[in-house]
């Protein structure tokens, strides 16, 4: 990319009525982002969905005179960055319809691993997120996976201190340009995560801070990874934003069960419920669902729990499942004679039980 180019895409994306899919629409149809700017204005708006109000900031040259600005910052700091049709863009990312125009990093960025997860959850996250955060990190370490989060309080920097423990990659995607960090007090973690990995974003060194951005930011954390997994959440929240966004994006979430007393396990339970999340009770559930293998033959153990205790009409499942191995769910219902709304509480309990676990496409097993 020549730095004419760069600076045309730079003053692109600062034209604040063109977000990235716009943006990426109107390259298309010119060929080029510098022909962007110079074809007539009457051709742009036969395009689809392009309007007046769109296009009346191109040709103003503050664009261009705020792009050199950034341009500079990123010279003198050394910032990475890859265009959206570079080999070097995430691959996952160049999938979504809203991925980033441009993407500026810092670190040590490999993305050639395929097993990416993005964990995400709670701020406020309890002693019982916190760990079971750390327990999945180290039990997914064999597979050598890299750990995508925000970077903010609670789940995101317990995610990322993890992965750091256990000598894997993170990212951190932030909501901000790459000349500030925040939260401050998460400074001291920033050179260990630039040299396990790094730092992405798509904001400039000039945006301004601003809470929105955190949103924005989310479908980042989605596009870049194959699951979501949402350690705690309340019932509302940016984590659960991020899990409608991967699954707009047909990827994989997950979320962790919890009590129905729990307020930052409300939003987990409704993922969960509304079948917008694979239930989590095992952290090695995820590279089971996900299929991925380990590349040495050394397997993780997966112990089972011994002497579950299991209700009359849960042995009946448990026992039929033995036999016939994995089974939709209204053909267990049907052959277990249990109304379907039954069965499915059963299920649930017996997953939290550790004895049987969800599959794809409504698929129960006997773990």
């Amino acid at each position: 990319m020549t730095e004419n180019e760069f600076i045309h895409i730079l003053a692109l994306q600062h034209v604040p009525k063109i977000g990235s899919t716009t943006a990426k629409k109107l390259i298309a149809h010119c060929g080029s982002v510098e022909a962007v700017f110079i074809e007539k204005k009457s051709n742009l708006l036969k395009i689809d969905g392009i309007g007046t109000i769109t296009i009346e900031g191109l040709s103003d040259s503050i664009h261009f005179e705020e792009a050199e600005k950034e341009l500079r910052f990123i010279k003198e700091n050394h910032i990475g960055y890859s265009y959206f049709t570079d080999e070097a863009y995430p691959e996952r990312l160049k999938h979504c319809i809203d991925g980033p125009l441009i993407l500026f990093k810092t670190g040590n960025i490999n993305l050639e691993n395929k097993h990416i997860i993005s964990v995400v959850g709670a701020r406020k996250i309890t002693t019982n997120g916190i760990a079971f955060c750390e327990k999945l990190v180290e039990d997914l370490a064999p597979y050598n996976p890299v750990i995508v989060s925000g970077f903010a309080y609670g789940t995101d920097i317990t995610a990322h201190k993890a992965a750091l423990k256990h000598n894997l990659q993170t990212i951190g995607c932030l909501a901000h340009g790459l000349n500030q960090i925040y939260p401050k007090v998460h400074k001291k973690y920033m050179a260990d995560v630039e040299k396990h990995g790094g730092f992405i974003t798509d904001f400039w060194s000039s945006d301004a801070f601003d809470r929105k951005n955190f949103l924005k930011r989310n479908r980042i954390i989605a596009g870049l990874s194959e699951a979501t997994i949402v350690i705690e959440s309340a019932e509302k929240g940016g984590s659960l934003v991020t899990a409608d966004i991967a699954n707009s994006y047909n990827r994989d979430v997950f979320a962790v069960p919890g009590r129905v007393t729990d307020s930052q396990s409300v939003g987990c339970n409704n993922l969960i419920k509304a079948n917008q999340a694979h239930l989590l009770s095992n952290p090695l559930d995820v590279p089971y669902i996900l299929g991925w293998e380990l590349q040495d033959e050394v397997k993780p153990v997966v112990q089972k729990q011994l002497f579950v205790e299991l209700e009359p009409d849960e042995k009946v499942i448990y026992n039929y499942l033995k036999e016939n191995n994995k089974e939709l769910l209204d053909v267990i219902a049907l052959n277990c004679n249990m109304p379907t709304y039954k069965l499915a509480g059963l299920l649930l309990n017996m997953e939290l039980k550790g004895v049987v676990r969800p599959l794809p496409g409504k698929l129960f097993e006997v773990i």
